[in-house]
């Protein structure tokens, strides 16, 4: 089974300066846990709604009326192929210890996002019990 089978299709990324409110709010109005941000038309980072809360509530010079995106991402993405066996994108979220993957063409181009719930209605059970050992495992 390939990933572009059960990923979540129709993703869209934000801006480094995206506050951190409007985000929030976009994770609720489309009950996501996650947030792609980009810049110059590739994507630079994440935002997860821990991120948010532990780089960002937790902190005691938060100001979460000024903080933004580039505030709270996670640097650096890991990304899957639209066309990657189901099976290798979960080894490569075991590896990372991450839920979530941006999903891309073979132009580069950011395609949808494939979680943990997306392959949980397609994986094998053996496939997806490691994963989420994996993945739930103290970092």
């Amino acid at each position: 089974m390939k990933v572009k089978e059960v990923m979540h299709k129709g993703v869209d990324w934000v801006s480094p300066d995206t506050p951190v409110t409007e985000l929030a709010k976009l994770m609720r109005g489309h009950d996501i846990g996650c947030v792609p941000v980009g810049e110059d038309d590739r994507l630079i980072g994440m935002v997860t709604d821990r991120d948010i809360v532990c780089k960002g509530l937790a902190r005691n010079s938060f100001d979460a009326g000024r903080a933004t995106a580039r505030d709270v991402m996670t640097e650096g993405i890991h990304c899957c192929r639209e066309d990657d066996d189901l099976a290798k994108a979960m080894h490569h979220m075991e590896k990372l210890r991450v839920r979530r993957l941006p999903v891309i063409n073979k132009s580069k181009r950011m395609v949808g996002i494939v979680s943990l719930g997306d392959v949980s209605h397609s994986a094998s059970g053996d496939l997806l019990s490691e994963c989420v050992k994996s993945v739930s495992a103290h970092h």
